[in-house]
């Protein structure tokens, strides 16, 4: 199994890389796991007490259980990966059902940061984009998506998501293997990294076939 981790910094494009990568794949043969999935519950808190938390610093992640799935996933196991809710932030009480698959691609700002997942990649990438251009993605997403007031996007910014990425996020660049510019359509780092994933797709069809 070729295990990719894919980091950068909120608003980065890390999940638009992710996908314009499946777009150029045989998506049957790939997994993808998200750190989003894997913060801890804290459902013992109140609301109003989760909404307060860092959601930026490394110990907001569930690091063990996220390595524990991919270290099944690469044994040929199957896991129920856990599912998140940005607007109780906490674990909805759902999982979902994911079978091992040839590829497996794990990504989300923190995933270069810890030290016994790193051992688990056989690539690293760091997804990189000017902090100004990642402030107005992250403003544009939390907005319409999350249904977060401007005032509150801002003040979590100047408290945690910059402080955060800069002791940790941004560090972790020096564990890439890969960086990508994000800036502006990447068209080259996304083929080379279709084509890495689609040689090893190949190659484990050809392994398969022979035995």
């Amino acid at each position: 199994m070729l295990v990719i981790g894919i980091a950068g910094g909120t608003g980065s494009g890390k999940t638009t890389v992710v996908n314009k990568i499946l777009q150029q794949l045989n998506t049957e043969g790939v997994n993808v796991l998200s750190q989003d999935n894997y913060y801890h519950d804290n459902q013992q808190l109140t609301l109003s007490e989760r909404e307060v938390l860092n959601y930026d610093h490394p110990k907001s992640i569930d690091f063990e259980l996220l390595i524990q799935h991919v270290k099944a996933l690469k044994r040929g196991e199957s896991i129920e990966q856990p599912l998140y809710s940005f607007v109780t932030h906490s674990r909805t009480g759902d999982h979902l059902l994911i079978e091992p698959k040839n590829v497996l691609i794990v990504e989300g700002i923190l995933v270069l940061t810890n030290a016994e997942l790193l051992k688990e990649y056989n690539l690293k990438v760091f997804v990189h984009a000017d902090s100004d251009e990642r402030l107005i993605r992250r403003i544009r997403r939390d907005t319409q998506e999350r249904g977060r007031d401007l005032q509150e996007v801002l003040h979590r910014y100047q408290t945690t998501l910059k402080p955060m990425h800069q002791e940790f996020i941004e560090p972790s660049k020096n564990e890439a293997d890969l960086i990508v510019p994000n800036m502006k359509q990447n068209t080259v780092a996304i083929d080379f990294l279709s084509t890495v994933i689609n040689n090893t797709l190949k190659k484990q069809t050809r392994h398969e076939n022979t035995n």
